[in-house]
């Protein structure tokens, strides 16, 4: 049994295939197969079988995956043990982040981490539907990633931490009747049309359970994933929307309205492999999200949304 084979054991497990195995891991399907007989030789109990045409995990060979995890994180630890000995905080640290969140966070990282020996960021936008959060750690430090309050949680093989939970508001034209209200409820706007995100992605749920609280079908005429492009056309008319109230960037053009009767809350959590912090540098931009998080949220609280122009 050695690191490469239990790497390949945890990502089998989390991938579902041989051949997605081979391609996250740049290998040949054979090479994986290989490898796995190779770890099975060496244990008394089966680790993998036959479903249909794909070979999964066993529960036994879940619970050594499962292992492995904290095996990657031990050997992980070992090999920065030097670097954060010296205190060297230095070295590239890769962040990636959807869309609202990468223009909330990252000018605030770029600005506070300036300096020789900090971190060196590589940033990237990923705008991703929920599921697919997790996989992005295979190849990034850190991932920003959103979900629901109540949805269900992320998988045990990334750790999470939550930088905010963040107020869903209804997005209404300035001159639109609803606006001079100071919140609206599922009922007020059930009979608009709406503008959303494509399906997948977490706001979605949201739009559900408006349409259920209010009892009818919504009108969606527009899907739109960036908060920008849905403030314009919220601004022009095309329909009302939820968006976020601190990440989405003010509009003049656009009031922002609490929504009562349904739990409208998301969180924006930071997903890594647990590994993955046995760098200091990554430890120091994790900490610096934090620091950027109470400045996104300001000294607002869980108080009403900006008005139009603020």
């Amino acid at each position: 049994m050695d690191e490469r084979q239990l790497r390949i054991l945890r990502e089998l497990g989390e991938l579902g295939s041989v051949s997605a195995v081979a391609e996250a891991l740049h290998v040949t399907p054979s090479a994986i197969s290989q490898q796995l007989r190779l770890l099975q030789r060496s244990l008394p109990v089966p680790l993998t079988e036959r479903a249909g045409r794909r070979v999964v995990l066993t529960d036994a060979g879940q619970a050594l995956a499962e292992a492995a995890i904290e095996v990657e994180s031990a050997l992980a630890r070992a090999r920065h043990t030097l670097t954060d000995f010296a205190g060297r905080p230095d070295g590239v640290v890769s962040v990636a982040a959807f869309h609202s969140a990468a223009s909330a966070f990252f000018p605030l990282l770029l600005r506070g981490l300036v300096g020789p020996d900090g971190p060196r960021l590589a940033l990237a936008d990923e705008d991703v539907p929920q599921d697919r959060f997790p996989a992005l750690t295979r190849d990034h430090d850190l991932v920003l990633a959103h979900r629901l309050d109540h949805g269900a949680p992320w998988p045990r093989t990334v750790a999470s931490t939550t930088l905010l939970r963040e107020p869903l508001d209804v997005a209404l034209p300035a001159g639109h009747p609803l606006a001079a209200r100071p919140e609206v409820t599922p009922g007020d706007v059930a009979d608009q049309p709406w503008i959303t995100v494509h399906d997948g992605f977490p706001l979605m749920a949201t739009i559900e359970a408006i349409a259920s609280v209010a009892n009818r079908r919504l009108d969606i005429v527009h899907r739109i994933n960036e908060f920008a492009v849905v403030a314009e056309a919220v601004a022009a008319g095309g329909g009302l929307a939820l968006l976020p109230r601190w990440t989405a960037r003010a509009h003049p053009d656009v009031v922002l309205r609490p929504l009562t009767g349904v739990h409208a809350l998301r969180r924006i959590d930071v997903l890594h492999r647990p590994e993955r912090t046995a760098r200091k540098a990554v430890r120091t931009v994790l900490a610096a999200l934090h620091s950027a998080a109470a400045a996104v949220r300001g000294h607002e609280g869980d108080a009403a949304p900006r008005p139009a122009g603020d």
